[in-house]
C-alpha cells in the first residue's frame, strides 16, 4: 500500500531517512514538500558540494540515475541523489531499465538515498516495477484533495503552522483558490510572512495580504452567475477590471467552466433535489444545494452555450479574433452572454 504524505512528513522530520523514495501522483504539492524536506535535512549543509545531486528526467536516463545512487559518498555517511521531473525520464517503459531498477531497490546502498520526484502521472499499479516500488521503496501516491474534503484540509493545514483560522476565512479561501495546494500553500505564505504566528486568520488578512476580496471575489461571481444576479456579477467584474494584477482572467475562465461542469452533471443525473445533487457531485447536501438552485436557473441548453462562451473568451484571450479586447472586456461580453 502506498504511505500518505503525511507520514513520510512526520518520519523525515524524526530524521527517519530510507534508502529509496518514489513519490507519485496528479497532487504536486506533497512531491515537491517532500523532497524539499529531504534535501534541507538529509545531508549536512557542508557536506552537500560533493554528496547531494540534482537529476533532471529530461536530461538523465536510468542509467546515470542508477550510475550515481551506486557510488560511494566522499568523507561523510551517505549521499543523496534526487531525479526531479522523474516522469519525463525516456526509459520507463523499457523492459531491461525496469529490471535493473527493480534489482537496485531490492538491494539499494545503504550510504545513498534516492528519491524519484514522479510528478502529474502514476506508474501503472499492475506492472512488476510497480509491485516492486511499492514493496521496497517509500512509495507515496499524492492525490488531489477533493474539493468537499478541502475546507477539513485547510483547518489541518493551519493547525500545523501554528495559526488559527475563522470558518468563514476558511470559506473564502477554499471557494475563491480551490484545490491546487501549490497556489493554496503560495497564497497563504503571504499572509505567514507579514502574520506572527498564532495569529488567527480572518477574511480581513486574507482581503489585505492576498487580494481576494471577500464579497468581491472569483467565488461570488460564480455564484451570482449561478443565481442570474446580474448587478452583482457586474459589480464584481467592474471590480476585477480595476484590479487586474489580482484577478488573472484565465483562472475565472476555469473556475466558470467547473461550476457549470455542476450544474451540466445535475441534469445528467436527472437530480430533483439537493440530496440527489449532492451524490451526483460527490459533495456534501449543504454546498450541493447551491448547485442545485442553480441548475433551476439554466436549462441543459444554455448551459452547453456557457460552454462554448468559455471557449470562445479563452480564445480571445489569447489573441484568437479578439479584435484588441481587453481583459476586462473580454470577461465582461463572457458574463453578459451568460446572464443573457
Amino acid at each position: 500500500m502506498p504511505k500518505q504524505p503525511t507520514d513520510v512528513i512526520k518520519d523525515l522530520k524524526a530524521g527517519k531517512f530510507s534508502p529509496v523514495y518514489f513519490l507519485e501522483g496528479d497532487e504536486p504539492y506533497y512531491i515537491d514538500l517532500i523532497t524539499k524536506i529531504i534535501e534541507d535535512n538529509a545531508i549536512p549543509e557542508h557536506e552537500r558540494s560533493f554528496n547531494q545531486l540534482a537529476l533532471y528526467g529530461k536530461d538523465a536516463n536510468m542509467g546515470v540515475v542508477l550510475n550515481n545512487a551506486r557510488k560511494f559518498p566522499m568523507m561523510a555517511e551517505r549521499q543523496l541523489v534526487v531525479v526531479k521531473e522523474a516522469q519525463s525520464l525516456p526509459d520507463w517503459g523499457n523492459e531491461g531499465i525496469a529490471e535493473l531498477l527493480i534489482k537496485y531497490i531490492e538491494n539499494p546502498l545503504p550510504s545513498t538515498i534516492l528519491v524519484f520526484a514522479y510528478k502529474h502521472k502514476k506508474i501503472d499499479g499492475k506492472t512488476i516495477l510497480a509491485k516492486a516500488l511499492n514493496k521496497h521503496t517509500v512509495y507515496v501516491r499524492s492525490e488531489k484533495v477533493p474539493e468537499y474534503k478541502l475546507k477539513q484540509w485547510l483547518e489541518g493545514y493551519f493547525k500545523e503552522t501554528g495559526y488559527g483560522i475563522d470558518q468563514n476565512a476558511i470559506n473564502l479561501l477554499a471557494d475563491s483558490i480551490g484545490n491546487n495546494l501549490e497556489v493554496m500553500t503560495n497564497e497563504i505564505g503571504k499572509m505567514f510572512i507579514n502574520l506572527p504566528a498564532g495569529t488567527k486568520i480572518t477574511v480581513d488578512h486574507i482581503s489585505k495580504y492576498i487580494g481576494i476580496h471577500k464579497d468581491y471575489n472569483n467565488f461570488e461571481l460564480t455564484k451570482a452567475l449561478g443565481f442570474r444576479n446580474v448587478v452583482k456579477a457586474n459589480q464584481i467584474i467592474q471590480y476585477f477590471s480595476q484590479n487586474p494584477k489580482n484577478h488573472p482572467i484565465i483562472p475565472i475562465f476555469s473556475l466558470i467552466y467547473f461550476y457549470f461542469s455542476k450544474l451540466a452533471i445535475i441534469y445528467e443525473h436527472k437530480a430533483q433535489n439537493a440530496d440527489q445533487a449532492a451524490a451526483a457531485l460527490g459533495m456534501n447536501a449543504f454546498i450541493a444545494r447551491e448547485y442545485f438552485t442553480a441548475s433551476r436557473n439554466y436549462n441543459l441548453g444554455k448551459i452547453i452555450e456557457v460552454f462554448a462562451h468559455i471557449r470562445e473568451a479563452d480564445l480571445r484571450s489569447k489573441g484568437v479574433d479578439s479584435g484588441n479586447m481587453s481583459e476586462a472586456e473580454i470577461l465582461r461580453d463572457l458574463v453578459y452572454k451568460i446572464l443573457h
